[in-house]
This record gives C-alpha cells, structure tokens and sequence, in this order.
C-alpha cells in the first residue's frame, strides 16, 4: 500500500480507505440483490479471505439522481457510510472508483435475514421481540442523523436481522447530508409505500420524513400490516398519496399494545411533520418505560 492510500486510511477510520482496485480482487460468490441504482454481491476478498458485500453502482441508474446535487460537493455514498458507525449500522469497509471505471462500495457482509421477508412471511413476532426490533431500527436512524445525514430510503428492505437479534441498517444510496439545500421541494426520492407527504407532495423536506418512513416501519413490524392500503406495481406513486389521509390505528390491528408505543408509533406517522417526534431519539424517549 502506498503512503497516499495509508494516510487515506488513516484519516478515514480504522478499515475504512477510499481507493483505486480492480475489481476482480473480489472473487463473487452470489448476487445478493439488485437495487435500483446498484447490483450488490457476498463476495471473497482474494486477499485478506474474508467475505464482504460489493456493492457496484450502475451509472446510467445513479446519473439522474446525483445530477441534482451537482455543485453542492455533496459526498459519495462510501464517504457517507463511512462516517456512519454504531451498531446498528452496516460497516464500511472501502469504496471509490474501481481501475476499469465502476464505482464501487465494499462493506461487511451481514448474514441473516432481510426485514422485509420477515414481515411478508405473515408469522407474528413475541411482542417483546417487536419492541426490540422498533427500538433498534430507531437507534440505527438516530445514529445517522447525529452523523449529519438524512437517510431518505428508511423501509424493511433496508434492514437485515442478524441470527443473534441484531438489526442491521445496510443501505446509504440515498442519503444526503443534513443540510436543507439537499432536501428541497421536488426530490421525491424512497420508497413510495414509506415516503413522507411533504416528500409526495413536493414539499421542502428535513430528518422528520425519517421518522415518517421509521415509523411505516414500525407499524409493520408491530402489526405486519401496513397504516394505508399498500401500494404495488405500476400505483405505487399515485398509492402514496394516500398518507394525506388518516392511517389505521395501530390499537385495532395490536389489541393489547401498551399505549404509549402506540402513541409514538402513530405520532411518526402523522402527515404533518410538526406533529411528528422530531427525531428517533425523541421517540426512543416517548416508550423508555414500555416493557414487554
């Protein structure tokens, strides 16, 4: 390694350089998912034997959403992670510009199941298990803000429980700095099914449409169902402008749901950002008494 690639790796953090490689130091064992802006690999490091994820970022895919922050020195998705530690937060472990041109991010490899088949398997959590799981992806979101950054992708999709109970937040493609000139009226960027109203509707935005998408989240964690009808397909962006509207109590779907998580929960969800928790931290706060 040279002295430039040291110093990198030293001022980035233990593990964590932003460098130049090929590629095909990593021997790739199977396509783990495909995002909408990346294809994403368990990989071997063929020199260190240890297994990663390999995230390569498809240009044609990102261009349209990074083209809006043009001018604005907003940081690569690898210097963003990389700046996102605790332990609910996937590591990241590498990241730049591969030698034949491919933007690419390695990270740890979080073996275990991904949220979203958890919730869409049907099966009821032990109650207490879902108060860990809300309070965990809760932790995961308050460590990102209190990074400086806003996540804009909060959903089960992006959280992968580990076979010993922890949940992983995985996914920073979308995160941008906390800064409002990044969050301004017409980036309707997420999941619909998750996406905040000021987001739908083209609004000036900020951390609050987090603890929106954080709480859909929640509700389905608790309920394995979701607040409004769920869209799908082709109507998933005209289906979320439903969450102007009332959301179904989460008390009729959880019967003996202690009442202030229920209350907290359905506070996130509230159309209008003012009458949400401002922060995760702030909902953490609202159910420290709950036991389960």
């Amino acid at each position: 390694m040279g002295l430039l690639e040291s110093l990198k790796g030293i001022l980035g953090g233990a593990g964590q350089t932003s460098s130049r490689i090929d590629l095909s130091r990593y021997e790739k064992l199977r396509e783990a998912v495909s995002g909408t802006m990346s294809s994403f690999y368990k990989a071997k490091d063929i020199q260190t034997g240890e297994v990663v994820g390999l995230k390569v970022i498809d240009p044609k895919k990102a261009e349209p959403v990074e083209s809006r922050y043009r001018g604005l020195d907003k940081p690569s998705e690898g210097e963003i992670g990389s700046k996102i530690l605790g332990p609910n937060i996937v590591k990241t472990l590498r990241w730049g510009v591969s030698t034949d041109g491919q933007k690419y991010v390695v990270l740890e490899f979080i073996e275990g199941s991904g949220l979203q088949a958890i919730i869409a398997a049907g099966r009821p959590l032990p109650p207490a298990r879902r108060l860990d799981l809300v309070r965990q992806a809760a932790r995961a979101i308050e460590t990102v803000h209190k990074a400086g950054f806003v996540h804009r992708d909060i959903c089960p999709r992006n959280f992968v429980l580990e076979p010993g109970g922890r949940l992983v937040l995985i996914d920073f493609g979308l995160t941008v700095p906390d800064k409002p000139v990044f969050l301004q009226p017409g980036n309707r960027i997420g999941t619909p099914a998750y996406m905040a109203p000021e987001v739908v509707r083209r609004r000036q935005a900020d951390r609050r449409l987090d603890v929106f998408s954080f709480g859909v989240t929640a509700y389905e964690i608790c309920t394995l169902d979701h607040p409004w009808p769920k869209p799908s397909g082709n109507n998933a962006a005209h289906a979320a402008l439903a969450h102007d509207s009332p959301p179904a109590d989460i008390r009729t779907k959880w019967a003996d749901i202690p009442e202030p998580l229920a209350a907290a929960i359905m506070a996130c969800i509230a159309a209008d950002p003012e009458k949400r928790p401002a922060t995760t931290e702030r909902f953490l706060g609202m159910i420290a008494g709950v036991n389960l």
